[in-house]
């Protein structure tokens, strides 16, 4: 392309929109909101920070290039643990990054307390310590629907706080961080459980698990019952919500994301069994009881067991040998806390949600991505 094509893309980008620094944006959220922003046209810069490189992130084609055009990204290897690390972001590619929306977490269960700590809280105070002091406009902090406690009810951003995983326990603290940040304009934002392209530890765990039973033939036996609550919210809505943010809502406002569907485990069954045509059931209550006395060991045992190497076994039968996805649950996971979030509250600030509910067409394209990654077998899903 000659110079005067490059220069008029370079002048058309500054037209777009403001800067962007994105902080924990290789990740899963992340890459749906970088694309967001360029696919609509809504930012001249955007700084990626994270401490995983973009190229091997396990982006898509589509992606790679977005985070690979120069003009439009820049991307910054960095660990928000280390304080000078965050404040040299804020003067990265010129600085003055306007919105900086922090997606910053460690999304792995069972990790010990000092892991959470350091990739949570301590990156949650340094980022916004360093935003405090170089004036963004606003700081979107993202943490987790499972702060609050969970029951029957769903949550509304007023409701108790009991956090149920130590990665909430962990996002909780770094909530009363970033509200306590002193000239920090900020919103918090906590999602119920994502999906979409790229997800692997929301709703696809479900997916490799239902892949299995289209492999073997066998009935899907899950533990619990069809009314346990898993609500839900679309990558794609999330990442629209994070820019929508940036120009609206109070400063200091909390907001949920969570789709109207009021998914359950019925919901995600019915959806499994259009998927891979198989079927499902549910341990019968008095079963359920015996396995509940059996005590949380056995509980991930039933989960896991039967699964994780009928999927390995079926990844080597069709050629699959390194793959990021498995149908284990955590054991955090497994104890039947009903995940119950009312996302309506954004509403009132002009916000729509595109997605409404999981469906057999966006859970495929989950797999589908994967496919053409080489990570799922396109036989388990034909």
């Amino acid at each position: 392309r000659d110079s005067l094509s490059s220069s008029i893309d370079r002048l058309q980008l500054k037209a777009m929109g403001e800067r962007f620094l994105i902080l924990g944006g290789s990740g899963f959220i992340g890459r749906h909101l970088v694309k967001y922003l360029y696919d609509n046209k809504l930012a001249s810069k955007v700084c990626v920070a994270d401490k995983v490189l973009y190229q091997i992130a396990g982006l898509n084609e589509e992606e790679s290039a977005i985070f690979g055009n120069k003009d439009f990204l820049t991307f910054k290897q960095a660990d928000l643990a280390n304080a000078e690390s965050a404040n040299l972001l804020f003067s990265h590619d010129g600085g003055e990054w306007k919105y900086v929306i922090n997606l910053v977490a460690s999304t792995k269960y069972s990790q010990g307390k000092e892991v959470y700590d350091a990739n949570i809280v301590l990156a949650a105070k340094n980022a916004a310590t360093a935003a405090a002091a170089n004036n963004v406009a606003r700081f979107i902090h993202v943490s987790t629907g499972q702060v609050y406690a969970s029951g029957k009810k769903q949550s509304d951003e007023s409701a108790a706080l009991k956090p149920w995983t130590d990665i909430a326990r962990a996002h909780a603290e770094a909530e009363e961080i970033v509200k306590g940040t002193s000239g920090l304009n900020h919103i918090i934002v906590r999602p119920s459980i994502v999906y979409g392209t790229g997800d692997i530890n929301g709703l696809t765990p479900r997916l490799i698990v239902g892949s299995i039973y289209k492999e073997t033939g066998k009935k899907q036996t899950s533990l619990y019952t069809a009314g346990l609550r898993m609500n839900t919210v679309h990558a794609d809505d999330v990442a629209a919500a994070l820019v929508h943010l940036t120009t609206n809502g109070d400063n200091g406002a909390i907001f949920n994301l969570s789709d109207e569907n009021d998914t359950d485990q019925g919901n995600i069954n019915k959806l499994l069994e259009g998927i891979f045509g198989i079927k499902t059931e549910f341990i019968n209550s008095l079963k359920m009881a015996a396995a509940k006395q059996m005590g949380t060991k056995f509980l991930v045992g039933f989960a896991n067991d039967s699964h994780l190497k009928p999927f390995s076994d079926a990844c080597k039968k069709y050629g699959i040998f390194d793959t990021p996805l498995t149908p284990y649950l955590d054991e955090e996971l497994v104890l039947s806390n009903a995940f119950a979030i009312d996302g309506s509250a954004i509403k009132a600030t002009g916000f729509k949600y595109t997605h409404p509910a999981p469906t057999v067409e966006n859970l495929k394209e989950v797999l589908q991505d994967y496919i053409k990654k080489g990570h799922f077998p396109k036989e388990l899903l034909a």
